[in-house]
């Protein structure tokens, strides 16, 4: 890790106590359903943005998603939680990554599709694997901004589109300018915030699951095929997919419900 990085994690603000909040219900082994209902109703603008992100035609539902009681419901609170963390802290960035040459809404795109291919696919056969899953694969990129704050104000960009271009590989144009990648940078945001180290480690890990604690591999093993599957600009295409499917068969994982996922999204 870069110092100046660090520094900028260091320097990142506490979570919004409504995330703080969540987070304790989430974590309370004592909470039901109802105790994370109740949080997020106090937060009408938040509850609105789940109801939005829930209602989003990449998770197949054919009737709408009216209440936030009914989306715990459906999604489970793992998922739920996933939705809220990505609205609350999404809104504590200021989100420039024209390094990697995409805007903001080509980056909340890719956050989605990860998230909804991860959903799809482990929502019935893997639910509690979704907890850690959800909040992971929608934030899972939020390192990008600080290592694109990084670059800008080093004036690094050129540097690294050279690297992207020579390397054909985010992360490995990333250690190759910064010395750092999207990852470990992710998890160690995550860690300055004290979130679970299953969290932190699945995402730090998510390239090479091989690193990860056995409890973790399978969450890092899955979060790596999504990545896969959906590439830097959001668009899944059939050479993402074969890619993916190439690490699917390398860590037996469950190709049948990857597939109906995938026609999905």
């Amino acid at each position: 890790m870069t110092e100046d990085i660090l520094k900028q994690i260091k320097q990142l603000p506490p979570l919004p106590e409504s995330a703080m909040q969540i987070e304790a219900v989430y974590q309370n082994p004592d909470s039901n359903f109802n105790d994370m209902v109740k949080i997020l109703e106090t937060d009408p603008l938040l509850t609105a943005d789940i109801l939005k992100a829930a209602n989003s035609p990449l998770y197949g539902f054919s009737r709408e998603i009216n209440a936030i009681s009914q989306a715990v419901g459906l999604f489970g609170m793992g998922t739920i939680r996933g939705f809220a963390l990505a609205s609350i802290i999404k809104k504590s960035f200021a989100l420039n990554l024209s390094p990697y040459g995409i805007d903001s809404d080509t980056f909340s795109i890719l956050s989605k599709r990860q998230h909804a291919l991860v959903t799809a696919w482990c929502l019935r056969k893997e639910p509690k694997l979704l907890g850690i899953l959800s909040p992971a694969a929608f934030l899972v990129e939020i390192g990008k901004v600080l290592i694109s704050q990084h670059m800008l104000i080093n004036n690094l960009q050129e540097q690294f589109k050279e690297a992207l271009k020579e390397l054909q590989d985010v992360e490995a144009a990333e250690r190759a300018i910064v010395g750092v990648d999207t990852p470990e940078v992710s998890a160690s945001i995550f860690e300055q915030w004290k979130f679970e180290p299953s969290l932190v480690n699945t995402i730090r890990h998510c390239l090479n699951p091989d690193k990860a604690q056995d409890a973790d591999r399978k969450a890092a093993q899955i979060l790596h095929v999504t990545r896969t599957a959906v590439p830097l600009n959001g668009v899944i295409t059939e050479e993402s997919l074969v890619a993916a499917r190439e690490l699917i068969n390398k860590y037996s994982l469950d190709i049948e419900s990857f597939e109906k996922a995938a026609l999905l999204i």
